[in-house]
């Protein structure tokens, strides 16, 4: 059903947007959510799950709370307004349509049977996937193209911690249509991991699970706080980085309104702007460097280019517009390995 204050007014009238987060009666039935989840059930049996089957609901993020069977699923993907202001103010959707959708639930489902079989207690789970007693780090170092680990969500997020890493692996697994045996045949170390979770799982089918538990965390009825407080606290690192980048950015765009002259030019800044949410996706999907601060990154680019007067040619478009994508990319790398952006 649709919330009901969206009878008269939309989401962005300041009286949604201080209203309670919990009393916009945001659900997943009579949303796009409905029939993707009802489309992911089907996927399950048709793995043959049917003594397992998860609790759906709506949260902050993603995730499946410890030792419990119950997926959460971010709350802006209940209403298309919602999901469009999310946008707006991080630069980034996880879960910007159905297939994307259904890439986060499959893996949200590993951690599911994970949980609800306990199979980290498995000694040869952790043989190959590692400990789950292993500090579970934001700020993961990834190794790009690792023949060790599978790729499903972007970012190499099996790379975060053994628990993804099984999450990723059985994702790819049940992903129809997918055939991982050719995928990964030139990747043993990924590929004996597939063929574990391929014994597990056959395993796993005619035995109930160990754990039911399927207790919410962060339920979006009982959320207190607004949208604007949510996003005031997602904002909160939005800051200033104090780079002196201003050499990098002249090396890109190397014309200012000085030196344009009658000649047409765009101005650096607005070239930024257009790009922001493709440099956001696609830097997180290559280096595994998070949008939020890609954000950050691009938006200091943006007000530098601008204090600068920097611009282009229009017939330089092409040009710059890869010098700029390899800037951010170069400074997103440095970061995620050394853990500045300036080495």
């Amino acid at each position: 059903m649709t919330a009901p204050l969206l009878q008269d007014t939309g989401f962005r009238e300041a009286t949604i947007w201080a209203t309670p987060i919990r009393d916009l009666g945001l659900t997943i039935e009579g949303t796009q959510l409905e029939p993707i989840v009802a489309e992911f059930r089907r996927e399950l049996e048709a793995v043959g799950f049917r003594r397992l089957s998860p609790r759906y609901y709506l949260s902050t993020e993603w995730g499946v709370p410890f030792e419990t069977v119950a997926i959460a699923i971010p709350f802006y993907l209940a209403h298309p307004e919602l999901q469009e202001m999310h946008a707006e103010r991080t630069g980034h959707v996880e879960g910007r349509d159905r297939e994307e959708i259904l890439r986060y639930l499959r893996h949200e489902m590993g951690h599911v049977v994970n949980y609800a079989y306990r199979l980290y207690d498995d000694a040869e789970w952790e043989a190959l996937f590692g400990s789950m007693s292993e500090p579970y780090e934001d700020d993961y170092r990834p190794v790009p193209f690792s023949r060790k680990h599978v790729r499903h969500l972007p970012g190499w997020y099996a790379q975060k911690h053994p628990d993804e890493d099984w999450s990723e692996t059985f994702a790819v697994f049940i992903t129809p249509g997918l055939d991982w045996r050719s995928e990964y045949a030139a990747r043993p170390e990924a590929l004996a991991k597939l063929e574990y979770c391929e014994r597990t799982v056959a395993a796993l089918l005619d035995r109930e699970p160990v754990v039911v538990d399927d207790e919410l965390d962060e339920d979006v009825g009982e959320l207190e706080y607004s949208l604007a407080q949510f996003y005031r606290d997602l904002a909160a690192a939005d800051a200033r980085l104090g780079l002196n980048l201003d050499t990098m950015l002249r090396s890109v765009f190397p014309a200012t309104g000085a030196r344009a002259g009658t000649t047409p030019h765009v101005a650096a800044a607005e070239l930024l702007r257009r790009l922001e949410g493709e440099l956001l996706g696609n830097v997180y999907r290559w280096t595994g460097h998070f949008p939020e601060r890609t954000r950050v990154l691009v938006h200091h680019l943006r007000a530098r280019a601008q204090s600068l007067e920097l611009c282009y040619r229009t017939e330089e478009e092409p040009a710059v517009t890869v010098a700029l994508t390899t800037l951010v990319t170069s400074l997103a790398m440095n970061y995620v390995q050394s853990g500045g952006y300036l080495r």
